[in-house]
């Protein structure tokens, strides 16, 4: 198991990940630390726990509405597939009848050959 040491609110955390996905764990801190930063400019020195419970609050609440959008995005997708799925049954059936349409039409003119063909003998 890997290890890689994070830098919030300029305290440093060694914390172990999995093999490769060390650049990963040091995105997901700075981008956390971001957080930190944030509040502590719009509410300054309140408390390193609240900071840290008021970012994970933020944190989350990002997290859920991406979830609700991707939740949307699921349902449209769904529907739009649906939509598809029946475009697709119904140009089938109109093609099966075009192409009885068609055959029959070309059964009818092979008939009015022979016709022709045997007035003129």
């Amino acid at each position: 198991m890997a290890q890689v040491t994070v830098t919030i609110d300029g305290k440093q955390y060694r914390m172990a990940c999995d093999e490769g996905q060390e650049e990963h764990l040091i995105d997901l801190a700075s981008r956390f630390d971001r957080y930190v930063a944030h509040l502590k400019e719009s509410f300054g020195e309140i408390g390193d726990q609240r900071i840290t419970v008021m970012s994970g609050i933020m944190v989350m609440d990002e997290l859920a509405e991406l979830q609700k959008r991707v939740l949307g995005m699921e349902s449209e997708i769904a529907t739009l597939r649906k939509t598809r799925d029946d475009a697709l049954v119904k140009a089938d059936k109109n093609d099966a009848a075009l192409v009885g349409a068609l055959s029959h039409l070309a059964e009818r003119m092979e008939a009015l050959a022979g016709k022709l063909e045997r007035k003129a003998d």
